[in-house]
């Protein structure tokens, strides 16, 4: 194969890896765009494209990853990673690990690793690279990439759940949770909320957001059943879609731009957190975007 075929082939793999690492669907294409022209300018003799383009993209992620941890602590309100629709790259042996890598609880947990612990963890857990692999990716030696991972390992097991809804159980919440949304139905709401429910916004100081999250079912049910009905008085209108491996949903204005996504986790039969993503920058994306503060104050005169 030439090199064009060699790289598109392999593109999906890399953008899967630098999407884990950063948490960001523009980082990521940008990371991949640069490992092609390294790859393409380089006159050397390249024994596997796999491991060279890897390495290349995996140690471009982890030098934007160490710029944008300044950026993320100073960030206004909580940091969520950008939606990922679906994930491009696919391997049957490994579809459990890759497809719980790339949800938002995952990728949330990710944040708490370093650099250097997350590549590892990414490379070797997720896409089961070799520790030769890894260590060349990462340029520490393969016990240094060992001892990264145990650590990232015993992070990442702290902050999981026990237990975990199957795919086809949370899609039926998801229906029944989306209906009631739509008709504003408390009691329903209230059926399909964890007790400590959590209600979170990633609006980036760019959009309106919630001033704080929102805890307890009552005062969750509430909120969340009164939003949508005012949000169809003027034209919003949202499509179930799978978002980062999870049920949710892409909300869009009258004239069908992105408004905000809506991320459910499940566990235990019932809703334990609802994430949304407003931020007009990490839905760039998806589509148009729309003007969240313009349609924030034509609701604000219908309930005047």
């Amino acid at each position: 194969m030439s090199k064009v075929e060699e790289f598109e082939e392999l593109r999906p793999l890399l953008f899967s890896i630098a999407y884990r690492i950063l948490g960001s669907v523009g980082e990521a294409e940008d990371a991949v765009q640069e490992a092609w022209l390294r790859y393409d300018g380089t006159t050397a003799r390249i024994e596997s494209p796999r491991a060279y383009l890897s390495a290349t993209v995996t140690r471009l992620a982890i030098d934007v990853l160490r710029s944008a941890r300044v950026r993320r602590e100073q960030y206004v309100g909580p940091w969520f990673p950008e939606p990922l629709l679906a994930d491009p790259y696919e391997d049957p042996e490994r579809a459990a690990e890759l497809a719980d890598s790339v949800s938002m609880a995952a990728l949330l947990l990710l944040e708490r690793l370093s650099p250097l612990e997350r590549s590892v963890f990414v490379l070797r857990e997720v896409f089961g690279f070799g520790f030769d692999e890894v260590a060349e990716a990462v340029g520490r030696s393969q016990e240094a990439c060992r001892q990264l991972l145990v650590r990232a390992r015993r992070h990442m097991r702290e902050g999981r759940p026990r237990f975990e809804a199957d795919r086809a159980e949370r899609q039926e919440l998801a229906d029944r949770f989306f209906a009631a949304l739509t008709n504003g139905d408390v009691g329903e709401l209230r059926t399909l909320l964890a007790a400590d429910v959590q209600l979170t916004g990633d609006g980036g100081g760019k959009a309106p957001q919630l001033a704080r999250a929102v805890s307890g079912r009552d005062k969750a049910a509430r909120l969340l059943a009164s939003v949508l009905p005012r949000l169809a008085r003027i034209g919003v209108t949202f499509e179930q879609r799978e978002i980062n491996g999870r049920p949710g949903a892409v909300f869009h204005d009258r004239d069908g731009r992105v408004l905000h996504t809506l991320v459910l986790e499940v566990r235990d039969g019932v809703v334990q957190t609802v994430r949304s993503v407003i931020n007009p920058d990490k839905l760039a994306h998806l589509g148009p975007v729309a003007d969240a503060w313009a349609l924030d104050r034509e609701v604000k005169r219908l309930r005047s």
